[in-house]
């Protein structure tokens, strides 16, 4: 499935004026890689990538799905076609693992819908690609915040849709957890070729698992691989400073100390 940007603006509409985030974007997700926007604070990302999910709207440009406008789609055809991983946590009550997993399945089921067969399938293969078959009957306000980020990529690939967009997954989560769940993204794009694509700001963790990079910063936007980004320079554009050196060689950022 593609998606593509042509000439968007993202931000918001204010009370006396709009606020533009982005302008004039142009690019393409590709299928089959772990994509990972990177950018400081204040660039963008979380806007961007909540136009790219549909929401919020677009200030201007298209966004086309298989070559249609995103808005020419229904919101179940939406949900059958684009997950969305948010850092927030879920308001889930005394839910269990497997039944917050199972909620990925309302685009098909309705979200008061008895599941068939195909659904309980697609519930019970999600919790296996995310490793968290012993998590099955935990109550979900009883996880870690690792496992409660696994329980919601589960919900995501029980979803079956072939993109899958994530703000800031590694967020909160301890150095292993982060490694562990970036690995997972990226195997999950390989093996089930998916277009996952997700806002971070670990950026030398992303520099050694991600696919491509999308490099955001002042409304302009720069995209390649680590090892090509590192070679032109853009790397040490957005992110070095007076006291902080990236060589390109290892894709490692280097900080002096006086």
């Amino acid at each position: 499935m593609t998606y593509e940007l042509h000439n968007l603006s993202t931000g918001y509409y204010g009370r006396r004026k709009t606020h533009v985030v982005a302008h004039a974007i142009s690019a393409r997700l590709e299928e089959g890689c772990l994509t990972c926007l990177l950018g400081p604070n204040g660039a963008g990302k979380s806007t961007l990538l909540r136009t790219l999910a549909n929401f919020q709207p677009a200030l201007e440009g298209r966004l086309l799905l298989d070559g249609k406008r995103l808005e020419s789609y229904s919101s179940k055809e939406i949900a059958q076609r684009i997950g969305v991983v948010l850092t927030e946590r879920p308001n889930v009550g005394d839910m269990t693992v497997e039944e917050l997993v199972a909620m990925g399945r309302s685009p098909y089921t309705g979200f008061w819908g008895g599941l068939q067969a195909e659904d309980r399938a697609a519930v019970d293969e999600a919790i296996g690609l995310a490793g968290i078959e012993s998590l099955r009957r935990r109550r979900v306000q009883s996880l870690s915040d690792g496992e409660r980020q696994k329980t919601m990529i589960a919900k995501v690939l029980a979803q079956q849709t072939p993109i899958v967009f994530l703000d800031e997954p590694t967020a909160f989560l301890d150095f292993p957890s982060k490694a562990e769940m970036l690995i997972l993204l990226r195997r999950l794009a390989h093996e089930m070729q998916k277009t996952i694509f997700l806002s971070t700001h670990d950026i030398e963790m992303a520099l050694q698992t991600a696919d491509l990079l999308w490099l955001l910063d002042k409304g302009s936007l720069e995209i390649g691989t680590p090892q090509a980004l590192a070679e032109d320079g853009a790397l040490s554009r957005f992110f070095s400073g007076p006291e902080i050196r990236f060589d390109a060689s290892n894709l490692r950022f280097h900080i002096h100390t006086s």
